[in-house]
């Protein structure tokens, strides 16, 4: 009943910036903590940052003073603001979220993912 929609994501040259989106819908009774997953060619996937409901937030280290993660709960969407985006950046993005379903408990969700090619 739930899903996760990643959009924003695109081709920038070395430099740019990108703003992705995660969209939640269905019956949502209310969101939790929120990440942001990449996965490049032969890597593993790995959290690139994360937001809980109380608004904390925590960056990997390689993106650190780049990346912003925020979250509008009347949206039920969050987002992640890409500054100085750099070659390394390139992979497939993905949205996580612990959500809380009407009438039932809280499941996690996957978005599809969206693509973000940065190039030299």
């Amino acid at each position: 009943q739930v899903q996760l929609v990643e959009s924003g994501g695109g081709l920038v040259q070395a430099g740019g910036s990108l703003r992705l989106s995660c969209a939640a819908s269905g019956s949502i009774f209310d969101i939790n903590a929120v990440g942001w997953y990449r996965q490049a060619p032969g890597k593993q996937r790995e959290l690139v940052a994360a937001i809980t409901a109380g608004r904390r937030t925590n960056y990997a280290d390689s993106v650190k003073g780049r990346f912003t993660i925020s979250r509008d709960n009347a949206k039920n969407t969050v987002y992640l603001q890409m500054n100085s985006l750099e070659p390394e950046d390139t992979a497939v993005y993905y949205c996580n979220a612990d959500i809380i379903v009407v009438g039932g408990f809280e499941n996690n969700y996957w978005g599809q993912g969206t693509q973000v090619i940065v190039s030299s």
